[in-house]
């Protein structure tokens, strides 16, 4: 859907889309009958070529049987998407309209900001459904930010996962809105910083993948987020996009206030996603690494620059090339945040459970 559409126009389109969705799913339920669990996921440390997958664009999906064709003995394949569903969480249309009352929850979570300082607040965004490593880096972030930087309270969780889906909001366009201005109200726009970090796969054309599937979700580019961005009245921001390509996200994010980080060039992709893994290239070397060595955001981007040069070396693969911009004046209010927080011990990454 073009990025330039309104809140309104995408929720009205949401719930169309969400009550045909309903329909079809009790046909294809009655059809097809109960569905499998969904499989669980093991992750190694970075390693051989073989086992670093990128993050670009998402294998093709296949199409989707009829509900009234036959399908060939023994041919699951068609069901693939629709396994991920637990048999035991609410229905896709009930997890979509539960949405403002599960945002409101989050928000309701967040800790008041502490007076006389520059605070540290964050959205974490787990993006795509279909993997775990997304949400484990979300719910990471949460960890780093409530423990090491000390600001229990000050994270808001956006998530697509079959584990999460009545205890996260959904990571979708409305949802993210929905964080930003409540985060709004919570912190000092002039005065606090906002750290937004989203974890997914990216297209070559520069396009997040944003998918619960069979929820239908708006995708954000570029474009998107700038526009959901300059509508909060945030002063002093870091942008994080780890995802393949995401590079191509700098040109419209950067700005005075700004700090862009990205997983790779606009034209590259970038490693570490997958089921068989945990956590990405990315997010091991700044998230877990970078930001166990130095609480600085910048100087942490360096080391994890050259940390997965290293590993991309050593597993012959084409450089990602992790992007930063620094906007003016963001350098000094994150060493000013870093003087006045009480920066706790490192946290070691565990994947989510």
């Amino acid at each position: 859907m073009p990025s330039h559409l309104d809140s309104r126009r995408k929720t009205a389109i949401y719930v169309l889309a969400s009550f045909s969705l309903g329909v079809l799913l009790t046909a294809s339920l009655l059809w097809h009958g109960p569905r499998p669990a969904p499989s669980q996921a093991v992750a190694p440390e970075p390693a051989a070529a073989r086992s670093a997958p990128t993050q670009g664009e998402p294998a093709k999906r296949p199409e989707p049987l009829s509900l009234w064709g036959d399908m060939p003995d023994g041919d699951t394949e068609g069901d693939a998407d629709a396994a991920a569903w637990p048999d035991d969480a609410p229905t896709p249309e009930q997890v979509f309209t539960d949405q403002p009352e599960a945002m409101r929850k989050a928000l309701s979570r967040l800790a008041p900001r502490t007076p006389g300082k520059p605070n540290l607040y964050a959205i974490a965004v787990g993006a795509d459904g279909s993997e775990d490593v997304f949400r484990n880096e979300a719910e990471y972030v949460d960890a780093v930010v409530g423990k090491r930087f000390a600001s229990p309270g000050h994270t808001v969780i956006l998530e697509n996962n079959p584990a999460t889906l009545t205890t996260r909001p959904l990571a979708s366009w409305t949802n993210l809105e929905a964080a930003l201005g409540g985060l709004a109200k919570v912190m000092d726009p002039r005065e606090d910083v906002l750290l937004l970090y989203i974890a997914t796969h990216g297209s070559s054309d520069h396009t997040l993948l944003i998918d619960m599937d069979p929820i239908p979700l708006d995708q954000i580019d570029p474009d998107g987020l700038a526009d959901i961005l300059s509508k909060q009245p945030f002063r002093w921001k870091v942008v994080v996009v780890n995802a393949c390509y995401s590079g191509g996200f700098v040109p419209k994010l950067r700005g005075a206030g700004t700090l862009v980080l990205t997983a790779a060039r606009s034209d590259r992709t970038s490693f570490g996603c997958g089921a068989d893994s945990d956590i990405t290239y990315f997010g091991r070397a700044w998230l877990a690494h970078g930001l166990s060595a130095t609480p600085d955001f910048i100087e942490a981007f360096g080391k994890a620059k050259a940390e997965i040069a290293g590993w991309e070396k050593r597993d012959a693969l084409e450089p990602s090339e992790p992007q930063i911009d620094v906007g003016a004046g963001i350098e000094s209010k994150l060493d000013a945040w870093r003087k006045a927080a009480r920066i706790g011990p490192p946290v070691p990454f565990q994947p989510a459970h």
